[in-house]
């Protein structure tokens, strides 16, 4: 192999890496507060669900707007929760939140 093919490879991958790396990479908050991160991130799937849903004719508006305020309650309640324990929820809040996530997520689709 001739010597600038070996150089291109070697940045290429070096590129790769470095990015792959920053992809998989956790913010602070993540790391600091996993429940709270791990009850938000489906709440946002659980409204992507709902936008995809919609667009597909699956749910009326009404119907769309009806989850969404019962997931703006979840989240609301979430932050109350973690006002109590130093921005933090406990694994019982957690799992609180996650059946009511469940109820939710049991609506969209039907």
């Amino acid at each position: 192999m001739n010597r600038s093919f070996k150089v291109v490879t070697a940045v290429a991958i070096t590129i790769l890496g470095a990015t792959a790396t920053s992809a998989f990479a956790e913010t602070s908050w993540e790391r600091h507060h996993p429940r709270r991160d791990q009850v938000n991130d489906r709440l946002e799937h659980q409204n992507a669900r709902i936008n995809r849903e919609l667009r597909e004719g699956e749910l009326t508006r009404g119907q769309a707007h009806r989850l969404r305020m019962e997931d703006r309650t979840i989240r609301n309640e979430e932050r109350a929760m973690a006002r109590f324990n130093h921005g933090h929820i406990t694994r019982g809040e957690q799992r609180l939140l996650n059946q009511q996530e469940d109820a939710v997520s049991r609506q969209i689709g039907r």
